[in-house]
């Protein structure tokens, strides 16, 4: 996604006369055009995270919108307290941009992952959370960010790549019906539901915006109706997909409701292998997958 990225900062720049683009000495490879473009207006801040979000917390309140971009957990948890504290407290519009969400950084270990970036980002008051499904997502949730007023944070990823039709960028989207089971998934991890050989029998749902507020009534009917819940993330299910969607879930459910719950839970194996082996190790992909499926809803 960080290509499609850097394409809608390029796009988004002549719509509006005060962006400022501020890298934490990343993107190479994948910044020099949206550099060109945003001219003195781009900004290398350096290995410095903590200050470059308190210069866009300045620069936000002086009429500016900063995008800061980085790793994310270079992004969001090294300089947290000036998130906390500079931005988030005074409600002004930093736009905070993750890369590798998850296990994105694949070999390059625990120190450039962050399975904790959505519950970290979405305890902070004022703050919203975007997770694009697909690489078509990025651009649109650029332009709600743009026009938000408050403080945002976007999770980049490998693009989900599903053989089903997806509606525009929205909290809520429903990719497809089902009768044996309910998926509720967020970030392109979804995909490997949507991929795998039980994806006919499920009804699937992607959610794309954090805090939650409300639930869609014809997701809680369908739980209700299939009496079966999958919900998968590549994070951490403590204040993540599976807890923020339990609370809300506790009013409308029936009691008979199983529920399964898959989510990151560090590195099992004890080792490091690409992104795909981390979800594989979590049972977020390949036949652990399959197997928790299998036995969950056949």
């Amino acid at each position: 996604m960080r290509v499609e990225f850097a394409q809608s900062m390029i796009n988004a720049f002549d719509k509006n006369d005060n962006l400022v683009f501020i890298t934490g000495d990343l993107g190479y490879m994948a910044l020099e055009k949206v550099q060109e473009k945003f001219g003195e207006r781009f900004i290398n801040a350096g290995v410095a995270e903590q200050n470059m979000v308190t210069v866009s917390a300045s620069l936000a309140h002086e009429g500016f919108i900063p995008w800061i971009y980085s790793i994310s957990p270079f992004v969001t948890l090294r300089p947290y307290e000036q998130i906390r504290n500079d931005v988030c407290l005074h409600n002004l519009p930093v736009k905070i941009v993750g890369n590798g969400g998850g296990y994105g950084y694949g070999i390059m270990g625990a120190t450039h992952h962050n399975i904790e970036d959505i519950g970290a980002m979405r305890i902070l008051q004022n703050m919203r959370v975007y997770v694009p499904f697909t690489t078509s997502d990025v651009e649109q949730a650029v332009e709600q960010m743009i026009a938000d007023k408050s403080p945002n944070y976007l999770r980049l990823n490998m693009g989900g790549k599903i053989n089903h039709p997806v509606a525009p960028f929205a909290q809520w989207r429903k990719i497809k019906d089902g009768t044996k089971g309910v998926v509720v998934g967020t970030g392109p991890v979804t995909e490997n539901i949507l991929n795998s050989e039980l994806a006919d029998d499920l009804e699937v749902w992607v959610v794309s915006v954090f805090p939650i507020v409300e639930l869609p009534g014809e997701l809680i009917s369908s739980v209700n109706a299939t009496q079966k819940l999958v919900t998968i993330e590549e994070h951490n299910g403590e204040c993540g997909l599976r807890e923020t969607l339990s609370y809300h879930l506790m009013n409308h459910l029936t009691s008979n409701i199983k529920i399964l719950a898959l989510a990151a839970s560090g590195y099992p194996t004890g080792k490091y292998g690409d992104q795909k082996f981390h979800q594989a190790e979590n049972n977020l992909g390949g036949e652990g997958l399959q197997q928790e499926l299998n036995a969950f809803i056949g």
